[in-house]
């Protein structure tokens, strides 16, 4: 029987591909014993048991960007970590270790690593992590998304997709996805979400378009974040028949692609690859700080004209106003976008990924 430990979470980024993996894993090997490791602050508290998975916990430990009092305190605080996840990982006698990033990967991953436990790693972004940056070159195995990515002995297999993502007809799942929704069956409906998190700029914009969007006829629906969701935000309907349904948090990401006829959001690994998948038309708007990882997660799909890319300054009420109603009044053009993304796409990521740990995790080389 093979006992494999999965790390990551914080965002749906690294828990969506830790479920898609968890999934194929238990296909491939009904007898798998799997674990899921992640932090009590991230977004695998409450997503990760809903999946079905145990869920153990080990304290998040940032590393600062910059120099900072707490960076000085960082060996401290890891070195706890890595013990907690140590126990963990002998307390179930794991054969391997995956880690998909975020704050539980890298204590687990250094674990594995110094008690000589096989490690694979996935890297979602086109620029990899901290923590895949140190752990890949001891690795038994590096899976990415994107083509290029800096990762020594990398393997590009695509992103692990969950099966109601990866095997989703948008087509025939459209009208069902509208009336589960609260969207009209006919008419254009563009989706619209930052990610897990959010995005307070998008909303902004959204916020600021909105009466001349529903006036066009346009519905949107609109994954705002839990953050950034209050009372406020209630639906609201039109005389063009169009409707504006807001969500905190839509944990049926397949529904919304299938309801949507476009989609406006951020680019991160995790977004850029389902809508691709799905064949959705989307309008990127990278988050502007960081590393510059998600512009460069969107930029094959955007030169393969499958997507748009929106600077986030360049996202504004008065471009949305004239950008969105543009882009779903073109079927040609959006049917286009569709066929072109979903020719970029691997689509069996979370196979491949779970036969090699459970290939690793049975000692062979």
């Amino acid at each position: 029987m093979v006992s494999l430990v999965l790390a990551g979470g914080g965002t749906a980024g690294h828990t969506s591909p830790l479920i898609a993996t968890a999934e194929q894993l238990e296909a491939l090997d009904p007898s798998v014993q799997l674990v899921a490791v992640g932090t009590a602050k991230g977004l695998e508290t409450t997503v990760i048991p809903e999946a079905g998975l145990e869920l153990a916990l080990v304290p998040a430990v940032p590393l600062p960007r910059q120099i900072k009092p707490e960076l000085f305190t960082v060996p401290f605080r890891l070195g706890n970590a890595v013990a907690k996840a140590r126990a963990i990982l002998k307390e179930r006698h794991a054969d391997a270790v995956i880690g998909f990033g975020g704050y539980a990967a890298l204590p687990v991953s250094l674990a594995a690593l110094t008690a000589g436990i096989p490690l694979l790693l996935h890297e979602q972004n086109a620029l990899p992590g901290i923590t895949n940056k140190i752990a890949a070159r001891r690795a038994a195995f590096v899976g990415t998304t994107f083509p290029d990515t800096p990762l020594p002995g990398a393997h590009l297999i695509g992103l692990p997709l969950r099966r109601s993502i990866a095997t989703l007809d948008r087509a025939a799942e459209r009208i069902p996805a509208r009336t589960a929704l609260g969207l009209p069956a006919e008419g254009r409906v563009v989706l619209v979400s930052g990610g897990s998190l959010g995005a307070r700029s998008i909303n902004q914009a959204v916020a600021g378009a909105l009466d001349s969007l529903l006036a066009a006829g346009v519905s949107v629906l609109h994954v705002l974040g839990r953050k950034n969701f209050s009372d406020d935000h209630q639906p609201i309907g039109h005389d063009s028949g169009a409707v504006y349904r807001p969500m905190a948090y839509c944990d049926r990401m397949d529904q919304a692609y299938a309801a949507a006829d476009l989609m406006l959001g951020r680019s991160g690994a995790g977004t850029v690859q389902e809508t691709a998948a799905v064949g959705l038309p989307t309008i990127f708007v990278p988050l502007p700080h960081g590393n510059g990882e998600q512009a460069r997660n969107a930029e094959g799909l955007v030169r393969a004209r499958g997507a748009v890319l929106l600077p986030d300054g360049d996202c504004t009420a008065d471009r949305l106003r004239e950008l969105l109603p543009e882009l779903v009044g073109s079927p040609e053009r959006l049917a286009k976008m569709s066929q072109a993304a979903r020719e970029l796409v691997p689509a069996d990521a979370a196979t491949r990924l779970a036969r090699e740990a459970l290939r690793i995790a049975g000692g062979e080389s």
